[in-house]
């Protein structure tokens, strides 16, 4: 059944956040001020490699208004970074890697002396050889970023004998497949409020996907306790990954501390662009071979990632991409080998999807070549290959075991979507794959103006326009969440009633748009029988919360719904007995319910939960604390959980200009059950947004390592005339009998599909193979006299 308001019944709640957010009434954090503030700004290499031999800040600190000039020298502690690996200086004191490096930072009392102050600082750099490309990267006589050299990570997985597989193969594809850096576009660019407390505590107003990670970096930075920090990190407007890893907090903590007065930071948007994160441009290389029945024999893939200058979670991402490049597909021989690069281009890290979007844009481009190329329609190709429930995970690792792959193939299968695409030929100027045959010659064709005149591809569509086109096309996903093996990845949670009579769901995670808060709620009043009124939710506050781990990899909502799980019993208990106390009851004919306890027979309320609020000799209060599950295998990185999706597609395109418009879209998502309807709808589809703009239209180009798409004026992404299509969202709730892990992230999965089903989908419409994102309309445009033809009806 599709996933809508109508079908979500009485579950279908107003989020927490959402009225103050759409009428604009709420406070981000970048919109804090505070009496006597200071504005920072942070001054930033203009070279992509250089050797800094001088910097002099005299001129600056002389500069009336100006209250702090700061450099390597002013940094108390660590004068370095980073989430997994240490390796991005706060202020670089020896070499610039990047255009963006910060090597000074300034506190005034106008934004326009502290740019005015940026200017009096004189640094004398001497410029070095640019790495700008992974290639020259990894050249012999390349000069090293780091100490260990340009290669940042390597991660590699074989099983079998790959090239004898591939030697008894009937049919072999080759192809390699690129991806851009793609910019996470939030809608709050990085920027936040320090404030130095009387008490000589440091309160830092910043967005971050992990308070508790910020405090322990911030404190290293510092040189002071964590418990000397405080990090208030919600709401956010808006991450996606790129707001995980430390950007402005360094400069604002320390020019703080050094002013001994509140110091706002808030980066342009172009000063965002230059400095901030982006998705990892990925070249992906594979080689995948079958029987004569179609089966899969023999995959092989090689990854080159450029990570720039620092490392970030690049290690991780590799990691991921490198598993999700297997995918859920059986094959008895496999060799993958990856590495991530270090080079003088812009900074890559985490974002949505996690290296999953790049491997798989790649991994099902293969397997329609396949099924193109034995002759089987692209969906029973997969099906034919597909792990189905009791396999192992793509490194042969035990997994927590459903059929969501195959509940997701036979609900697209089933979709309206898909009943209305047509088999048949495809449109003239189609570029195929390196097709082989077993004898390693190509064999692939390009499509004759002839045959295409034969079989219009104009899959599903009503009469139009011989140059527009329309096309279906379709993708299947297996999307890990959580960290994997071997990374730290603690979940934990707090009940209590407070003083006030409200009950109090405390955990340390941060709602930046994703709709925590609406999910939080929802399973307290499912969970318990409150009412929204009876609630205080608290996150995002590292004075106040337990460490429950990063609000990243799709796991919230999984670790909110087990903690809860965990404290039910003995929550409930507690309350309960405190009321039968009070009230002189039996705890067994009692029940909770809105406003108070209630008479488990007849519903009556006896007592509030106010009134028993401190009447108790101790307070009502229980915690949890646990590890997210993984995998017994000892891979890295290696996945236990996984939700999975399938996408259909409809697109039209205009071979007058190669555009593509996406028409319709059907998502099947087994993730167990929904917990909050408005926000899994609002999961997938915008997730779907950003894959679209992924596909057709972002790339945040970078020549000779410096970005040409430096503002939104020339990066586009979708607008809400780009969605106007229909999108369609089927969850599959159910899970196997005793299945203790609950629902399934959903945060990310939408975003990782559409992409390559787009692909197929173009294909479909024009003939036309592609394996470089985002889309180029210039390989869709028809020869004008093919379009003559058509017309003409010649």
């Amino acid at each position: 059944m599709m996933l809508s308001r109508e079908t979500a019944g009485g579950r279908w709640r107003i989020r927490p956040d959402g009225p103050d957010k759409v009428t604009g009434r709420l406070a981000y954090l970048t919109d804090l001020a505070a009496p006597d503030m200071l504005y920072g700004l942070v001054l930033r290499s203009p070279h992509l490699h250089a050797r800094i031999r001088a910097i002099r800040t005299e001129l600056a600190a002389a500069l009336p208004g100006v209250h702090a000039v700061l450099t390597h020298r002013d940094v108390p502690g660590l004068n370095a970074f980073g989430i997994s690996r240490q390796d991005q200086p706060v202020f670089c004191f020896d070499l610039v890697r990047y255009v963006g490096d910060a090597v000074a930072a300034v506190a005034a009392e106008t934004i326009e002396t502290a740019e005015r102050a940026l200017e009096l600082i004189e640094v004398e750099y001497e410029p070095l050889p640019v790495l700008d490309t992974p290639e020259k990267a990894l050249a012999e006589d390349a000069p090293k970023l780091h100490p260990q050299g340009n290669v940042m990570h390597s991660n590699a997985y074989k099983r079998g004998d790959v090239e004898a597989a591939f030697a008894a193969c009937a049919h072999v594809v080759e192809e390699t497949y690129s991806t851009p850096r793609q910019m996470h576009t939030y809608m709050e660019t990085e920027g936040g409020l320090f404030v130095p407390e009387p008490d000589g505590r440091l309160t830092v107003y910043a967005p971050t996907q992990h308070g508790l990670l910020d405090r322990l970096q911030l404190a290293r930075i510092l040189a002071v306790p964590e418990e000397r920090i405080r990090v208030v990190s919600s709401p956010i407007g808006g991450s996606f990954g790129g707001k995980d890893e430390l950007n402005i907090q360094p400069y604002g903590a320390l020019l703080a501390l050094a002013a001994g007065r509140p110091v706002k930071i808030h980066n342009s948007r172009r000063e965002s662009v230059r400095a901030g994160l982006k998705r990892h441009p990925m070249t992906i290389a594979m080689k995948t071979g079958i029987d004569a029945s179609g089966r899969l024999l023999a995959h092989r893939v090689r990854i080159v990632a450029d990570t720039g200058p620092y490392a970030t979670l690049g290690a991780e991402v590799l990691n991921f991409a490198a598993e999700h490049a297997i995918g859920p597909y059986r094959y008895a021989n496999v060799d993958v080998e990856s590495v991530s690069v270090y080079t003088n281009n812009g900074m890559s890290g985490e974002f949505r999807g996690f290296g999953g979007n790049q491997a798989i844009f790649a991994l099902e481009g293969q397997m329609d070549r396949l099924a193109e190329l034995i002759g089987m329609d692209p969906w029973e190709f997969r099906l034919l290959n597909l792990r189905r429930m009791g396999d192992p995970g793509p490194y042969g690792q035990t997994i927590a075991q459903t059929d969501g792959a195959y509940q997701v193939w036979q609900k697209l299968k089933e979709s309206a979507l898909w009943h209305q695409r047509k088999i048949g030929g495809r449109c003239a100027g189609g570029r195929d794959a390196d097709v082989r045959d077993a004898g390693g010659k190509g064999s692939g064709e390009r499509k004759t103006a002839a045959s295409a005149a034969a079989v219009p591809g104009n899959s599903g569509g009503n009469a139009r326009p011989p140059w527009i086109r329309t096309g279906i096309g379709a993708a299947l996903v297996m999307h890990g969440f959580g960290f994997g093996v071997g990374l730290p990845d603690p979940a934990a949670g707090r009940l209590r009633l407070a003083e006030d009579g409200r009950i109090e769901a405390v955990f340390g995670y941060e709602e930046f748009g994703q709709g925590l808060l609406a999910t939080l709620e929802t399973l307290m009043i499912e969970t318990f029988g409150f009412a929204p009124d009876d609630l205080r939710l608290v996150i995002g506050d590292t004075d106040r919360v337990p460490d429950s781990g990063s609000s990243t990899a799709s796991r919230t909502t999984a670790m909110m719904w087990q903690a809860l799980r965990q404290m039910e019993r003995p929550f409930r208990r507690k309350l309960l007995e405190a009321a039968a106390g009070l009230i002189g009851k039996p705890v067994e004919s009692l029940a909770l319910g809105p406003g108070g306890v209630m008479s488990a027979n007849g519903g009556q309320r006896l007592i509030r939960y106010a009134d028993i609020a401190g009447k108790t000799a101790e307070p009502i209060a229980v915690e949890t604390h646990f590890h997210f599950p993984t995998s017994d295998t000892d891979k890295f990185g290696a996945h236990f959980l996984y939700s999975y999706s399938a996408v259909a597609v409809k697109v039209e395109v205009d071979e007058l200009t190669g555009r593509v418009r996406v028409l319709e879209q059907y998502h099947a998502v087994a993730a167990g059950p929904v917990v909050n309807p408005q926000g899994y709808i609002g999961q997938i589809e915008g997730g779907s947004g950003m894959a679209l703009g992924y596909a057709l239209m972002e790339d945040a180009i970078m020549e000779n390592g410096r970005y040409l798409t430096g503002n939104l004026d020339t990066y586009l992404i979708p607008t809400i005339a780009d969605l106007s299509g229909s999108t369609a969202v089927e969850p599959i709730e159910d899970l196997p009998d005793g299945d203790p892990y609950g629902p399934r992230g959903i945060g990310e999965i939408g975003s990782v599909g559409l992409a390559p089903a787009i692909a197929a989908a173009v294909y479909d419409a024009t003939g036309v193979r592609v394996n470089r994102l985002p889309i180029n309309p210039a390989l869709l445009i028809r020869k004008p006299e093919e379009l003559w033809k058509a017309v003409s009806g010649q």
